[in-house]
């Protein structure tokens, strides 16, 4: 079913819309849970309640891209749950190193509200991103919004390791170039 009849389920508050939305998204959102939480049973809780939270979005918003709007949902949520299970232990994984990757590109977030919206900090970045070449910008993408660990992307790219270990670390340079340039750092 496409996206646009499956959206009109939703406008019409159809509970089919659910059901058709989980057997075409389930596997992709559990994937983007799972790379953040690494827990089956947590990854699972948040894709379910990426329908939920969809179910009482949709309407009033109409997504323009169902598959990433579902995305964005399910990695807010898996966020959520990670830093609610970090509350109570500190733990390794791939978010605590893209998290601190990416410190080297942003100022606190105090200083970033206190100076410009943070709509507009997102804009940049968004223009940054969609500037850079399209395996760089996939790269990035898939490290920083995804949560992949970097040799899952190299395996994917075709890339050692290290190669895109360089590839991520020259667009962070490259990042932080520009949002020096902008006057967010």
């Amino acid at each position: 079913m496409e996206d646009s009849e499956i959206i009109k389920l939703y406008w019409q508050r159809n509970e089919d819309a659910i059901s058709i939305t989980a057997n075409k998204y389930g596997a992709y959102c559990f994937m983007i849970a799972d790379n953040i939480l690494h827990s089956i049973e947590d990854s699972e809780e948040c894709v379910n309640d990426t329908w939920l939270h969809a179910w009482n979005a949709i309407p009033p918003q109409k997504p323009n891209v169902l598959r990433m709007f579902l995305a964005k949902i399910t990695r807010n949520l898996s966020f959520n749950r990670f830093n609610a299970r970090s509350v109570e232990k500190r733990g390794g994984g791939e978010i605590p190193l893209v998290l601190d990757e990416l410190s080297e590109c942003l100022a606190s977030e105090a200083d970033v509200e206190a100076t410009y919206e943070v709509t507009e900090l997102e804009q940049c970045i968004r223009r940054f991103v969609r500037a850079l070449p399209k395996r760089d910008r996939n790269v990035f993408v898939r490290r920083y919004f995804f949560t992949e660990p970097v040799a899952s992307i190299a395996e994917r790219y075709d890339l050692t390791v290290n190669n895109a270990m360089v590839i991520l670390s020259r667009i962070r340079k490259k990042l932080k170039l520009e949002l020096m340039k902008e006057g967010y750092l």
